[in-house]
């Protein structure tokens, strides 16, 4: 399968306009913390749901644009692993301090994650300015620190959970994919 992030950005966007038309989805699909010993899934359907519009299209044209670079370093299967395994690192970090999330950031993180070690040159556009790919993950890791100390409703600790697990992916191909 080729343009697979922009594939499975589509899907997750399919999603959403179906969750927007029947409401129940997002309990369905929601990480509820107290229930994952009882529906382990929702680690996964979880990273399908978008709380709105505006999360939702962060999400994608993060998605797109990190997970097609990732993809064309590492091939589709080793995206899709980065991205899903990244996710439910997130989400399990996040049942530490919220009792529920949604959304795909997690796993996006991830895939940042992984890219800032296999492209750490890699100039790309982040918080108002070109910077190095390595220089925009650190930036947005302390962000997400900081926000642990100024809760806003973003699941910080699961994006530092999927940044670090796409660390760990990245670290361990870094020699295979230089």
């Amino acid at each position: 399968m080729k343009w697979a992030a922009l594939k499975l950005a589509l899907l997750i966007s399919a999603v959403f306009v179906f969750q927007v038309f029947y409401q129940p989805l997002t309990e369905i699909f929601l990480l509820v913390s107290a229930d994952i010993a009882g529906r382990p899934w929702i680690l996964v359907t979880s990273i399908f749901i978008h709380g709105d519009t505006m999360h939702l299209l962060y999400n994608m044209l993060a998605l797109a644009t990190f997970g097609s670079i990732l993809e064309k370093v590492t091939g589709e299967r080793k995206f899709f692993l980065v991205f899903f395994l990244s996710g439910i690192a997130s989400g399990m970090a996040s049942t530490l301090l919220y009792s529920s999330v949604l959304g795909a950031s997690g796993a996006i993180f991830g895939v940042i994650g992984a890219l800032a070690l296999l492209r750490p040159r890699l100039i790309v556009w982040a918080l108002g300015a070109p910077m190095p790919m390595i220089i925009a993950a650190f930036a947005w890791g302390v962000l997400d620190i900081l926000g642990l100390f100024a809760p806003s409703g973003t699941a910080n600790l699961g994006h530092l959970g999927g940044l670090a697990t796409g660390i760990v992916f990245g670290a361990i191909w870094k020699k295979r994919y230089p």
